[in-house]
Formats: structure tokens, sequence, C-alpha cells
């Protein structure tokens, strides 16, 4: 049992690491702030009001429950101030200003408020469309921010969502940079919900409501990011309802981005999800190859370091999780070649990248999906790839299909292409057709048997663990 002050104090850092995680903890929770545990009350102590208001807002939770499973209780929490504290994280994390933060990630989101004027946001560079690797999957997407920043309030509002690192953010801040070199007064914000919610919660303690309500409801461009942040914080979602509200009556563009789509944010409420589906809402899929092997060709042109195509194909068709991994596994090789004064070459990035292609798990392709079912249910292997149409071959193509989107990254056209070069469509209404199977829980007549479907899935599923 734990009983020192010092002890606890350390099981408890521990602790907390674990809920907010360690790269966001040695960014908060490192050397400049101080947890310290005296009788019914833990003080924590930070280096400046900034670091007091972000913890208070954003971590107090994950500090209580710390607080619960280290000594079975959650003390009284105090936060101060304490100027004896180090101060060096605030260039990290506000490099010049506040309001330019350095998340986890490294990616610095930061907030522009005025699109011609000269402000601190010029010390970080934003993304512009010109920047933007084009394919299938983002089309819309993009040719709907381009009318954006180019016709404000002509689509509006405008959410583009889909998951992780497929360019969501770099879309929005393409607006802004549009926004910022057009000729207009015309003014324009972008920040994360995270920040939106602290500068709203230190408005509201702080007295500072009427100068917030100003500043974002008087912006011709309001553009936020990471819009799921904002679930069930009650006080920061009727703020930005009403200011949704205001600047789409005076016809204001808002841009948002999210991880789903609006149907799965209930928790953001149906008031501000109806406005969001009352707009235009633009899917992101994750790049199909083409895509990612332009992606890999500009970062190497960005990284000035020569990588054969063959070696851009390899870290294309390999990784195929998001572009960070891209980025990263050019990083690598170059670092690689580098150290060992050779040239970049398919058997050197197949040694240098094999760590990161295995960390990044098994990789299931749309091959091994298609030679699981002919397997499972006896067709010949060119089957699902034909044109035959009879249920024997089209049922087993559609839980092929679905299989597809279920184990694998491939966008919709990357999956109709390798099953007959069908339409994205075709592969949406398989998708549907087999939900509907499993909701009926229905049987298929396929290979001379009758199987239900949830084992049909469950044997193809097993043949593709097997590898």
């Amino acid at each position: 049992m734990i009983t020192d002050d010092t002890e606890i104090v350390s099981a408890l850092r521990l602790a907390l690491a674990d809920k907010v995680g360690r790269q966001r903890f040695e960014l908060w929770f490192g050397g400049s702030t101080r947890l310290e545990l005296d009788g019914h009350t833990l003080t924590i102590g930070v280096p400046n009001r900034f670091f007091l208001d972000w913890i208070r807002a954003n971590f107090r939770r994950q500090i209580e429950d710390a607080c619960l499973d280290t000594l079975g209780k959650c003390p009284a929490l105090k936060f101060l101030v304490d100027a004896r504290l180090p101060n060096p994280q605030v260039e990290q994390i506000c490099p010049g200003r506040p309001d330019a933060v350095q998340q986890p990630c490294g990616r610095v989101i930061g907030i522009a408020p005025s699109a011609g004027g000269s402000n601190g946001s010029s010390r970080r560079k934003f993304a512009s469309f010109a920047s933007f690797v084009p394919g299938y999957t983002n089309q819309v997407a993009l040719a709907s921010a381009k009318t954006v920043a180019r016709q404000p309030g002509k689509m509006n509002p405008l959410l583009i969502y889909g998951p992780t690192s497929v360019g969501k953010t770099h879309l929005l801040e393409g607006i802004w940079t549009a926004a910022r070199k057009s000729r207009g007064k015309l003014t324009a914000i972008y920040l994360s919900a995270e920040q939106f919610t602290t500068y709203f919660l230190e408005a509201l303690r702080g007295s500072g409501l009427p100068s917030f309500r100003r500043k974002y409801r008087g912006v011709g461009v309001l553009i936020l990011d990471d819009l799921q942040f904002l679930c069930g914080k009650r006080a920061t979602l009727v703020e930005l309802l009403h200011t949704v509200d205001t600047l789409l009556r005076e016809g204001r563009q808002l841009v948002f981005a999210a991880d789903r789509s609006p149907a799965e944010l209930n928790e953001l409420g149906p008031e501000l999800t109806t406005r969001l589906q009352s707009g235009m809402v633009c899917r992101i899929e994750p790049p199909d190859y083409a895509t990612r092997l332009a992606i890999v060709a500009q970062m190497a042109r960005r990284l000035d370091v020569n990588v054969p195509p063959t070696v851009q194909s390899f870290v294309a068709s390999r990784l195929t999780n998001h572009a960070r991994e891209l980025s990263g596994a050019l990083c690598r090789l170059q670092a690689t070649s580098e150290a060992l004064g050779r040239p970049i070459t398919l058997p050197m990035a197949e040694e240098a990248l094999g760590e990161m292609i295995r960390d990044s798990g098994r990789v299931v392709r749309l091959g091994d999906i298609e030679k699981a079912v002919c397997e499972v249910f006896g067709l010949e292997p060119a089957s699902l790839q034909s044109a035959r149409k009879a249920k024997q071959v089209s049922h087993p193509r559609m839980l092929a299909m679905w299989l597809a989107r279920k184990h694998t990254r491939a966008a919709l056209s990357e999956i109709g292409q390798f099953f007959g070069h069908r339409s994205h469509s075709t592969v949406i209404s398989a998708q549907k057709r087999v939900d509907r199977w499993m909701a009926d829980a229905a049987s298929l007549d396929l290979a001379e048997r009758t199987w239900q479907i949830d084992d049909a899935i469950r044997q193809v599923e097993r043949h593709l663990a097997a590898g």
C-alpha cells in the first residue's frame, strides 16, 4: 500500500499519464506543472494563467479519474499559478502568441483573425489548395472547398468529414489561405473546436462574452476543425449554435471538419446537426492507390530526395493507413540513405521499412479477400472479377465487397475496379444488401449448401486470418 505522499503523487502522475496519453502528459504536466497532495487537497501548480485555464478546462475529469484510481477517492482540487515554476513550455505551445497551439501530434493549429491584416499567424505557414493532392476519393470535397473560398456563402455551411489524415485539415487551411489572399475586406478565423471551447470558457469566467461574441459572430468566414470534440459540451454547444445562427442569417460562411457524419454526431444535439445537414456535407475517403502514389511523389519532391518509381510504388502499396504513414516512411528512407551513404533502392526500402510495415499490422488486401471468398464457396479465382450475374457468383461478390469495406482502407472506387471494373455505387449497393442480410439473419444457398450469413462471414474471416 502506498502511504508516502511523494509515492502517492508519483503513482498519481503515472495514472494521469495513462488517462491523457504520454505525449499530452509531457506537454501539459511535465517539468512546468507541480502536483502536491496535502491532506484532502490536491494542488495543481502551473507557471502561468494560460496553463491554469487550459488544464482546468480540459483535464479536470482526467485528474479526478486518476485520483479515484490511485487513492480510491477524489480530493478537492486547487489550481494556482506558481511564478517559481519554469516557463519554457509556453514558447513550445504558443510560439509567439497564445492562440497558436501545438498539439501533441505536432500539428500547429493557428487562429487567423484577419484575412488581410498582419498578425502572428504569419509565423506558421498554412497549407494551400496548390499542395493538395486530388484524387477520386476527395474530388467532391476539394471542389466544394474551392467554391466556398471563391464564393463565400454559396454552400453554407460546409462540413467535410472522414477518418484521420485524409486531408480535412488541409482543405480547411486552404480555404483560410485563399481568404487571406483575397483582395476584399473578408475576414476569416480558423481554429479547432478545442480552442473555441477554451476561449469561450475564458470569456465566460472573465466576463468577456461581449468581446468574444463580437469576434466570432462578426467574421466573414468561420472555420472550425475537429467538431467532434464538442460532443457533450452543452454550454459551448449552445454558444456555437447561436454563433452559427447569426452567421447563417447574415450570409457569412461556415466551414467545419469532423471525423464522423452529422448523423453519427448525435451528442452535438439535433439543432446543430440539422443545420449541418442543411448545407453541403462531403465525405473524404482514405486515398486509393493512385492518390497515395501521387502523395508519395509530392512528398519526395518536397524533401528533395531521389526516390525511384519502384520504391514509390512499394511505399504506396504497403502503407495504406494514412498520409502521415507515407510521410514517416519517406523521412526514414531519407535518414537511412544519408546514414549509409547509399542511394535509395527497393531492397534498401524493404529492409528500412520492414519494421514500420509490420508495426502497422497485417495488411489485408483486396486479393486476399478475393482468394478467401473463392476458397470458401468453391469458386474459380477469376469469378468475382467476371461479368457473371448468377447468384452463385454475385452473392459471394457482394460479400467480398462488404468484407473489403470492413477489413481494408481501399476506397469505394478501388474496390469496384478490383471486382470487375464496377462503379462505386455498386459497392455501396452491395454493402447495403449484406447489411440487410445480417439484419434479417438471412440464409444463402451457395456451394451446394445453405449458409447462415453470419456463419458464411466467419468462415471467410477465418481464411483471412490464416493468411
